[in-house]
């Protein structure tokens, strides 16, 4: 019984002294806080997102998964940069259509106007003098 007791008693002096040590004692006062761990890599802010900046994106672990805020900031910003691109080739599309329309009608031409052709001319019809 006395062993017992004896245990106790040490166990809680151990206890107290780690306690002590880590919350208010030692010689520097109480331990710092430990900053939060951040995304280290984020997107470029100051060019397009590649296919290396999404391949080399890592997120930090938190207690359960990943960090919300880290997550939702970089699908926000790949969201917009691919909304960007979308628009930009719907644009450039459009455009070629356009010009693919307007080289199917051809320049309307007076009648009579002489006309140079830059057509290959067939075997055997080259210009003879």
């Amino acid at each position: 019984m006395v062993m017992f007791l004896f245990l106790v008693v040490a166990l809680a002096v151990v206890v107290g002294a780690v306690t002590l040590a880590v919350v208010g004692g030692g010689e520097n006062g109480p331990l710092p806080e430990a900053a939060p761990e951040r995304l280290r890599d984020p997107l470029p802010p100051d060019r397009p997102v590649g296919r290396a900046d999404v391949e080399g994106l890592r997120f930090p672990l938190a207690a359960r998964g990943y960090r919300m805020a880290d997550v939702d900031d970089a699908l926000s910003r790949l969201g917009a940069e691919l909304a960007e691109r979308d628009a930009r080739i719907a644009d450039l599309e459009s455009a070629l259509a356009g010009a693919r329309s307007s080289s199917a009608h051809g320049p309307v031409r007076a009648s009579g106007e002489n006309h140079v052709s830059m057509d290959k001319p067939a075997p055997g019809q080259e210009d003879r003098p």
